[in-house]
Formats: C-alpha cells, structure tokens, sequence
C-alpha cells in the first residue's frame, strides 16, 4: 500500500536552502539524469518530459525537475505466520516476539496495522513483529484462546508474556514491550 505523505516543491534544483539538501552530483541538476539528495535517503530530483526537450544551455533546462520520493524500498513488512513457519519463527526466536491477530474483514485490525508497522520499525534489531491471519491460522489462534480480535501477544523464549486486546493506542504497546527487551 502506497500514499502520498507530503508534497515538496522547489522552484529551482540550484537554489537550496542548506549544504545538507545540496544534490549529490552537482550543485545544480542535470537535465538528462535524475540527482539524489545526500541528506535524505530516498529522495532524488527528477527531470520531468519538458524538460528534458530543453537543451542543456538554456537557463531554463533546471525548471522542469520535480522531487521524487523512492521511500517504497525503506518501508517495513510485517511478514505473515502460518502453521508451517510458527514453531520456527516465534516460538523458537531468540528474541521476543510481537504477534497481532487478525483478519481481512476486521476494522479494527485494520485500524492497528500502521501501528504494528510503526513499532516494526521502530524496535527493528530488538524486536520481530508478525502476523497471524486467524481465517488462514485457526488452530494457532485456538491454542493462545484468542476469541477477540485484533490481539496482540508478546512472546519471549517461546513462552506467552502478555496480550493486549483490541485497537489500543501505540503507547500501551509500546509499554508492553518495554517490560520485555
């Protein structure tokens, strides 16, 4: 899933505020390639079609460029468990584990999953987070007894270490998984 987060205009690619948003390649961008920005990962001027037309003389070559956000590549996936992969996966991790319940048709899983990401993300190196889709997994969500969904269980050392119930906000996750790294 994609979204446009925010728009960044910059009338001109040699006109930039700081020496951290200065290009990689050059102070002023080419019209035949697209240029990376040294300060932010993921972040490239592009030249658009017109200007492209533009012969490299003109002053006007630099006018066209458009920002482009290649973040698709820095975002992270929460993987998916299944019966085959939860022994090895979870229960046998060295590491504690996050595990959300849920299912396709459920709003407030829904509701949840950037969360999940967030925290993903955030405890990337301390903490593996996964998914269990209790349509595809019944019997795992019929061992932990979950009858509500979305939950979210902590493991550690293969053992159950708390569950969360419901779409909570990001801070009573976070303070759960707190008490276990």
């Amino acid at each position: 899933m994609a979204g446009l987060m925010e728009t960044l205009t910059i009338p001109r690619a040699c006109a930039l505020p700081s020496a951290s948003l200065a290009p990689v390649s050059g102070s002023c961008v080419s019209h035949r390639s697209s240029v990376r920005f040294s300060g932010f990962r993921g972040l490239k001027i592009e030249p658009t079609r017109s200007s492209q037309k533009l012969s490299s003389s003109s002053k006007f070559a630099r006018r066209g460029s458009r920002i482009v956000c290649e973040a698709q590549d820095t975002t992270v996936e929460v993987a998916g468990v299944t019966d085959a992969t939860w022994q090895s996966l979870v229960l046998e991790s060295g590491s504690p584990v996050l595990v959300e319940f849920w299912a396709p048709w459920c709003g407030p899983c829904r509701m949840i999953h950037p969360v999940i990401d967030k925290l993903a993300k955030q405890y990337a190196g301390k903490l593996k987070c996964y998914k269990v889709n209790t349509d595809e997994s019944p019997s795992i969500a019929t061992q932990y007894g979950i009858r509500s969904i979305p939950t979210v269980i902590i493991f550690k050392n293969g053992e159950k270490k708390d569950a969360v119930i419901g779409a909570v906000p990001e801070s009573t996750l976070t303070t759960s998984i707190e008490k276990f790294l």
